[in-house]
């Protein structure tokens, strides 16, 4: 145990109150050429806020002082919460004076004070900004004789930037701007910066994407001695690559990946054994032979930590000459490999696996689409031109179910969201977004990865050597308690709220499976659940009922999974490492597993503003006209509807000028004061298209004055007289959505938490 251990670990166990250095380094007997190391691991902790130094000088750990450590992740009302690292800790409510100068995404410590006026959380207020979030901001730039300010895009971030006129580098009123940040906002004085660039206008074409690409912080671009190391990579094996690796390339792998896919981080084959058991492999790339560790390329991955899709390119955490090339999985070409090779009986259980490196050729690519069409679709015309592969995909089809069918006897959760794909022209131009259902294609992968990854995570458990797992903890009571009272308007419960286990929400799931309610409930109940992470500690995955779990099949875009298979490398010779090795990783493991859980979160959030800024843009063409739809959120400013093909937007309760709306938030309603009108989660509305904000990638619906009375309909007695929501076009318009068949999708100013396996 290090020095900082030692003195983290003497705080929390045998120090009652806050100590002085000298009292605490007399009291862990600290004496010599130690005592000088001391006095630096203090002021190192004392600086990250692992100990909190008193104004009288002493120091404490903070939950012993009622203080609370995090991510503040702020609101565009003005207040925010701080998300605690010690996950035993609720979420702390911070009210808008009590922000202490903080500014979203700030690493912060804050004192903890009564609950929170609605009983919902924790009130505190922040007394300390330990790190930084936005030393950049991307916004638009308006000027003024002597002065100028940065509307920040992200709402988040709430006051506008001053930049001094010296500052302005050039930059125009309504440029698209970054600006750094050179004095912080204090108590009532805004933040001050500097224009460092100009990303273009308001309004040109791909400016929006831009800002959002430099608002999360994502690179565009790899560093030149990134770029100089991928090209000194081998694009052939060698002889002396082969060594030691089991030669697999007469076997007949596929690849199963969508139609645009480049990077193939995935082969599989499955074969039925002479005991009825299946025996299936999967073969992942091996891209930690070629990305050794604290390498250039390995620093930019760590960096990087996930490649990012977004709606219009690709920002890949490896070079296109590796993630593109020699590291995947392309068909008839020779390939390094870490092989998972499991014996899976007929109810799903892993009766025997082995994991070895391995050289494999893909024999044959095929996508999702084709593989739907061959074994769902009994497509003749594919079935024979794919002839020798039929058997061997209907196999891997028995196997997907048997796997299914064990996750689901175990209790896992299984949400079935349609995935969303924006189709863009040559000018980056929205022409059609669909709505993808999960078919049985991207099930049988879901399941082999799945298996795969729960394998090698118990491998690791049972060798005993430090590991990166991907954890999804138990969700709140508090928040159990509040889905309670939306499913019993819907007839529905759960047992206890306090005891949850996975498999009584999958029952909710499986009884509204088909009704309308359903995608109402899903939403809510994943809200209600906490977002899965990365951790070096096995803390099982609560969504998945997993007792382990760890991400192993996506090393080419994830840098987790290129963690794992480092480990798993490691282990090969002597399945075992140094006790060097292992105090190193004891440091290095929990460090990456926050930071790639930060890159994983940034990622998302930028692909999905990408998203909806192009369905935002989609919609431009349908405003005015009217659709059907159904409550799909309901907030105390309004309700959001999605229509029937996924669009969503907000009705605002400004809008509502028939009555005063009152918000009751234990029934998801706004109701009418006089009226008694209803607007209710999971009920009918018909509204029109009134106004988008691509700047915002916000879309705002008005309830359509054909609905006279304006009272909604209860969902679950109209349901089976609406199987299609009908639309109304005007003469003067494009073409409908519904009859382009090509569903679109929503856009939200916030999308769910979303925990991905």
């Amino acid at each position: 145990m290090d020095l900082s251990d030692r003195i983290l670990e003497f705080m929390r166990k045998e120090a009652y109150k806050p100590l002085t250095a000298e009292d605490l380094a007399d009291g862990m007997g600290i004496r010599g050429k130690e005592l000088e190391e001391f006095w630096q691991v203090l002021d190192k902790l004392e600086a990250t806020a692992a100990i909190i130094k008193t104004r009288y000088g002493k120091f404490g750990v903070p939950d012993r002082m009622n203080l609370v450590v995090g991510k503040f992740s702020a609101t565009t009302k003005g207040f925010g919460f701080i998300l605690p690292e010690d996950q035993e800790i609720d979420d702390v409510f911070i009210p808008p004076d009590a922000l202490g100068g903080a500014m979203h995404g700030d690493r912060v410590v804050a004192r903890m004070h009564q609950r929170h006026v609605s009983g919902k959380a924790v009130e505190g207020e922040i007394i300390r900004v330990v790190t930084r979030n936005n030393n950049k901001v991307v916004g638009t730039f308006e000027a003024s004789r002597n002065f100028g300010f940065v509307l920040p895009d992200d709402r988040r971030i709430g006051r506008d930037i001053f930049v001094p006129k010296d500052e302005f580098n050039g930059a125009k009123t309504g440029a698209k701007v970054v600006v750094e940040i050179i004095e912080w906002p204090h108590k009532q004085k805004s933040a001050e910066g500097r224009i460092v660039e100009v990303l273009g206008q308001q309004g040109d074409s791909g400016i929006e994407i831009l800002s959002i690409i430099k608002n999360n912080n994502l690179p565009t671009e790899f560093p030149p001695e990134v770029e100089r190391a991928a090209e000194r990579v081998t694009t052939t094996i060698s002889p002396e690559d082969l060594l030691g690796r089991r030669d697999l390339r007469e076997l007949n792998l596929v690849t199963i990946d969508g139609d645009d896919a480049k990077d193939l981080d995935d082969a599989v084959y499955v074969e039925r054994q002479k005991n009825g058991h299946y025996l299936l492999s999967v073969h992942i790339a091996d891209v930690s032979h070629y990305v050794r560790e604290n390498t250039p390329l390995d620093n930019e991955a760590r960096a990087r930590g996930t490649s990012v899709y977004l709606v219009d390119r690709v920002l890949p955490m490896l070079p296109p000459r590796l993630s593109n090339g020699i590291c995947s999985l392309n068909a008839g070409e020779d390939r390094l490999a870490l092989s998972a090779q499991m014996e899976i009986n007929g109810r799903g259980q892993v009766v025997n696996h082995e994991i070895f490196p391995s050289v494999i050729r893909v024999k044959t690519r095929l996508t999702y689409n084709i593989v739907r069409q061959i074994v769902a679709d009994q497509d003749e015309e594919l079935r024979d031109k794919y002839a020798d592969l039929v058997g061997p995909l209907e196999e891997m089809e028995r196997l997907c179910r048997i796997l299914r069918d064990r996750r689901m006897r175990r209790g896992a959760i299984d949400f079935d969201f349609p995935e969303i794909k924006v189709k863009l022209d040559d000018e980056g131009r929205p022409i059609a977004i669909e709505k993808r259902i999960r078919s049985i294609a991207e099930s049988i992968i879901e399941e082999f990865m799945l298996v795969a990854n729960e394998t090698v995570a118990e491998h690791m458990h049972w060798l005993g050597i430090p590991s990166m797992f991907r954890v999804h903890e138990e969700p709140d009571e508090e928040k159990m308690a509040r889905l309670n009272v939306l499913l019993g308007n819907f007839g529905q419960h759960l047992p206890k709220t306090q005891e949850i286990q996975p498999m009584a929400l999958q029952r909710v799931l499986s009884k509204i499976a088909g009704r309308p309610e359903e995608r109402i409930i899903s939403t809510v109940m994943l809200r209600s659940l906490k977002q899965a992470r990365y951790d070096a500690e096995n803390l099982g995955h609560f969504g998945l009922a997993a007792t382990y779990y760890t991400h192993f099949t996506s090393p080419i875009r994830r840098y987790p999974d290129l963690i794992v298979h480092r480990l798993i490398r490691e282990t090969f010779s002597t399945g075992d490492i140094s006790a060097k090795r292992r105090q190193k990783l004891s440091t290095m493991l929990p460090e990456i597993a926050m930071h790639s859980s930060e890159r994983e979160r940034a990622a998302a959030e930028a692909e999905r503003a990408t998203v909806d800024l192009k369905k935002v843009e989609y919609m431009a063409q349908f405003v005015g006209e009217e659709f059907d739809g159904i409550i799909s959120g309901v907030t105390a400013f309004g309700f959001f509807v999605e229509i029937a093909n996924g669009i969503e937007g907000l009705v605002h309760v400004s809008s509502l000028d028939d009555d005063y709306y009152r918000y009751v938030e234990e029934q998801y309603s706004l109701i009418g004061e006089r009226t008694s009108n209803v607007y209710q989660l999971g009920n009918m509305v018909k509204i029109m298209v009134a106004k988008v904000n691509p700047a915002e990638r916000t879309i705002d619906y008005v309830v359509a004055k054909a609905d006279n009375p304006l009272q909604a309909v209860n969902s679950q007695t109209t349901a089976q007289k609406r199987n299609k929501p009908s639309q109304r076009r005007s003469t003067n318009k494009p073409q409908s959505i519904a009859a382009k068949k090509k569903p679109a999708a929503s856009a939200r100013p916030k999308k769910p938490r979303v925990p991905k396996k």
